[in-house]
């Protein structure tokens, strides 16, 4: 247990150096990649829309599947040696997490608007959203870029450090597959209606508990942007249902609670509109400056994920 503890802070700690380092072929590259194959091969074997919902959730089963027994099957054989098995465990672990590359990506943004160039801001912005970004001004470009910091703050970051907490790297790899199959098919738009219905039905129930967890650590964060924990936990629950999604609100209403600032509302998303309520109170205008609030608000929760995690393994060690 001490352990697992010590590869899950060392896994942070080189994602918070490294990232995902261009060099380095990182495992999500051929999961979606797999994900896209069996995708187009779904669409040519099946000729009716049930069909091609029900090989949706076939590409479920197999995409985790494989995500998670490879995995398994790389540290049983390197189990018989435990400082190989626990570097192994580290750098698995390291590659589910993606703080580091969210903070550099939503920075790109950042910086593209502090230099008023609102077509790289545009595009910069394209790489990290499923929305149009063509037609965004500022202000919209600000807000998705926020939104996209504050839902990622559980899908790349709380949520993968919460499945190796309790199924080790396996787990959290395998949560990496399925977040990567929603992000890839889950859309309900007419183009993945049936085959993205399984795909973005399981990643909600994958995520529930991690969003609410990410909504939680967020509030207890709020102090980092000079915002107050039990407003922002207010706006939490009071706007936690503000989202077609069962989960994304959690932490982006925690978000804009401490940060004072309004998220949500229209959107398109692959040439179709797509109607949102808000979510917060706008005491504040959004600025370029609260991309980096947003950022700041990740970290933190992720450190209060650790020193949690720690404080309750040290209390069960004691034990």
């Amino acid at each position: 247990m001490a352990m697992n503890i010590l590869d899950i802070i060392l896994a942070v700690i080189i994602d918070w150096l490294i990232g995902d380092p261009n060099w380095l072929p990182h495992p999500i590259i051929y999961i979606g990649r797999l994900i896209g194959f069996l995708d187009k091969k779904g669409r040519k074997l099946c000729k009716s829309n049930g069909g091609i919902k029900a090989f949706g959730g076939l590409i479920v089963i197999i995409v985790a599947g494989i995500s998670f027994f490879i995995t398994f099957g790389i540290l049983k054989l390197v189990s018989s040696l435990p400082w190989l098995f626990h570097i192994v465990n580290v750098l698995i672990i390291w590659t589910t997490l993606a703080a580091k590359c969210l903070s550099k990506e939503a920075k790109k943004v950042y910086h593209a608007l502090k230099d008023k160039d609102i077509e790289k801001a545009r595009l910069m912005l394209s790489y990290i959203v499923g929305r149009d970004t063509t037609q965004l001004g500022d202000n919209e470009i600000i807000r998705a870029d926020v939104e996209t910091v504050a839902e990622n703050a559980s899908d790349g970051v709380i949520a993968p450090l919460f499945y190796a907490i309790i199924g080790g790297a396996p787990l959290a790899m395998m949560y990496k597959a399925i977040n990567t199959m929603d992000s890839m098919l889950g859309y309900m738009n007419e183009k993945y209606r049936y085959i993205g219905f399984f795909p973005a039905k399981v990643d909600d129930v994958f995520n529930f508990i991690p969003a609410r967890i990410t909504g939680i650590l967020i509030c207890l964060s709020s102090f980092v942007v000079k915002g107050n924990a039990i407003e922002s936990f207010c706006i939490m629950v009071r706007d936690r249902k503000n989202h077609k999604s069962p989960n994304c609100a959690y932490p982006e209403a925690a978000a804009a609670g401490a940060m004072k600032v309004q998220l949500g509302g229209t959107n398109v998303y692959f040439g179709e509109v797509v109607h949102k309520p808000t979510i917060g109170d706008k005491k504040k205008t959004l600025s370029f400056e609260h991309i980096n609030e947003s950022i700041k608000l990740m970290y933190a929760a992720e450190i209060f994920m650790i020193i949690i995690y720690v404080a309750f393994m040290f209390v069960i060690i004691k034990k």
